[in-house]
């Protein structure tokens, strides 16, 4: 048995906060309380003046590696699951993730991008975020489907959540040209199973007139029509200088009674792949941007004209790129990525890339991480940056606001769905042993667009399934204690 002794417990399923001892045993919580029996032979740690929470729960991860959970460890992450874009097949998704090993908790979502991309290219999908990106701009994967393609997919995302996906994910940003009808179909299919829809809404009437329908209304009529749960994904890059009227519209669409649910990070910029639809020259003004707001991942290179745009979407579509839809800098644009933070009910989620190396790599067991590594800060800062913003610079959040917004809220949304989660974003006996035990001073992010890898501070511990990741705030490199949450359906 571990017991966490004296420190600061906030449970945001109760809304308790107190001084106690959490006692562990196993993979769960056994007792929180201020007189308990400490059992001989327990491994006491001392945590008095630090706050112990339940790990935080990120909806929205693509890191798919060893590497980019280690970074998210440190964030204070211990579930970490693709939801917005998910992977394909799902049994080798699940497969490859349980031979590799994992830090964290992982879980993923019916991947629609890859069910269209079999039926619609004919392509097989390999279970990979890189092969997805690569798929971005192509014409082929972004037009409508005819009836019998329609339904040929949906049978293969029915079959995918049949196998223990976690909903369904769907990046109608990268084809939004495509028939609104086939969202309400997918909409359908995930209120007859009872299983969350996670969408990247397509474009925003105010930033394209001509769109077939204005993205985020589209997510509140599928939910009003069909009754199913959608998930709006990071609702400040999809908004941009919109998210006032975006956040309107959500709160009126819960107001009368549907389960719409909204995700954010604090971060003016995105990261995708290059070939995006949304990221040819002709479209950029329409986000208000330039090419020289986008910064190639591997290269560092701030793509200086349109022609060179031009031609690094045809050479490598799939190439990550970051996308400067905000200035950080600015106040009136960091006053809109508060509101979308601020915004009642809006969850925590990092959006985090995989972290690319100079020789092509995506992983490695080598901790620190080996020099010359790229990805998005939000992969290594997410959380912390978030817990600092809110907590410390505005005072916007308490801590149990902080913990119910990163670990309670997002775990909310999958009880129906996965049984495995409803004993997380807890603290009380019988919840899950994924506990998270920060210095509430030191906790901040460190990583930058220069310097992305470098890991948050103020992670004294954390457990996941009961293990220690993280003790005495360095990370264990033999710990892989993480699990795959599966669907109800499987």
């Amino acid at each position: 048995m571990i017991v966490l002794r004296g420190g600061r417990v906030i449970d945001p399923g109760s809304g308790t906060d107190r001084v106690a001892d959490v006692l562990v045993n196993g993979v769960t919580v056994h007792a929180v309380g201020t007189d308990l029996a400490i059992p001989a032979g327990a491994d006491v740690v001392d945590v008095t003046g630090l706050i112990v929470g339940p790990g935080f729960v990120d909806l929205h991860s693509h890191v798919h590696s060893i590497a980019g959970q280690r970074l998210q460890a440190m964030d204070g992450v211990t579930t970490t699951l693709d939801l917005e874009a998910g992977l394909m097949p799902i049994e080798r998704a699940y497969a490859d993730a349980a031979a590799d090993g994992r830090p964290l908790n992982y879980g993923f979502s019916a991947s629609w991008g890859s069910a269209r991309a079999q039926v619609l290219l004919g392509q097989q999908p390999q279970a990979s975020m890189a092969a997805g990106l690569a798929n971005l701009g192509d014409p082929g994967w972004q037009r409508s489907s005819s009836p019998t393609e329609l339904a040929a997919w949906l049978r293969l995302l029915e079959g995918e959540l049949g196998a223990g996906a976690l909903g369904i994910g769907v990046l109608m940003g990268y084809a939004p040209r495509s028939d609104p009808d086939e969202f309400l179909a997918v909409a359908r299919l995930a209120a007859s199973v009872g299983v969350p829809v996670y969408s990247h809404v397509r474009e925003l009437i105010e930033a394209d007139p001509t769109t077939p329908i204005d993205g985020s209304e589209e997510l509140v009529i599928a939910a009003a029509e069909t009754g199913a749960r959608m998930h709006h994904c990071h609702v400040n890059s999809t908004s941009r200088r919109h998210i006032d009227r975006v956040l309107g519209l959500l709160d009126r669409s819960r107001a009368e009674g549907s389960t719409v649910t909204v995700e954010a990070y604090p971060y003016g910029a995105g990261s995708t792949g290059v070939g995006a639809f949304f990221l040819a020259p002709d479209r950029l003004p329409h986000w208000g941007i330039r090419s020289s707001n986008i910064v190639m991942v591997e290269s560092g290179e701030r793509i200086a004209t349109a022609t060179r745009l031009a031609e690094l979407r045809a050479a490598d579509p799939g190439a990550e790129c970051i996308v400067e839809f905000l200035d950080d800098n600015d106040a009136a644009d960091r006053a809109l990525l508060h509101r979308a933070m601020a915004f009642p009910d809006s969850i925590v989620a990092s959006d985090a890339m995989q972290v690319v190396w100079p020789d092509g790599s995506r992983d490695t067991r080598q901790w620190p991480l080996p020099p010359g590594g790229r990805t998005h800060p939000r992969t290594a800062g997410t959380f912390a940056r978030s817990v600092r913003r809110m907590v410390h610079d505005t005072a916007q959040w308490t801590w149990s606001e902080a913990f119910r917004r990163c670990s309670y809220l997002p775990a909310r949304i999958l009880d129906d769905i996965a049984p495995a989660s409803r004993g997380k974003g807890r603290l009380g006996a019988g919840g899950d042993a994924d506990l998270v035990v920060l210095d509430p001073e030191g906790f901040t992010d460190r990583a930058t667009y220069t310097d992305p890898t470098r890991p948050s501070s103020g992670v004294r511990h954390l457990m996941v399934n009961g293990e220690f990741v993280v003790r005495h705030g360095e990370l264990l490199i033999d710990a892989y204690p993480g699990r795959g949450l599966r669907g109800l359906l499987a």
